[in-house]
């Protein structure tokens, strides 16, 4: 998996949710959760570039996915609670769902290199 697929997907999706931030009518709650959870991603995975460690980049990647999820969640509660956007809502879910298969992916295979780095002798 190229990470940049997985940055440029998080960032588009935050694009898209911020423009769906404007459309939601009143529920101040649900889009302040919604853009948090949302836009963490992305920003998760960007600093994770910057990590310390491999440890320290396996650890923002999860806290990236743990946001992902968050945002799974919240996308559901929109589209059940706005009927007129449950189109758009479940677009997005289906978007955080693809990002977070990539990153679940991308934490399997640090996680792999680190364990076979530390059975080389």
């Amino acid at each position: 998996m190229e990470r940049g697929k997985l940055r440029q997907d998080a960032l588009q999706l935050s694009v898209k949710l911020v423009c769906l931030y404007d459309v939601i009518d009143k529920k101040a709650f649900l889009k302040n959760q919604l853009a948090r959870a949302g836009t963490s991603i992305g920003a998760n995975i960007h600093e994770a570039d910057y990590a310390e460690s491999p440890t320290d980049f396996i650890h923002k990647l999860k806290i990236a996915l743990k946001e992902c999820h968050e945002t799974e969640y919240w996308l559901h509660v929109l589209a059940a609670t706005c009927p007129e956007l449950a189109e758009q809502a479940k677009e997005l879910r289906r978007e955080a769902g693809s990002i977070r298969r990539m990153l679940i992916s991308s934490i399997r295979t640090c996680q792999n290199n680190i364990e076979a780095k530390a059975y080389k002798v």
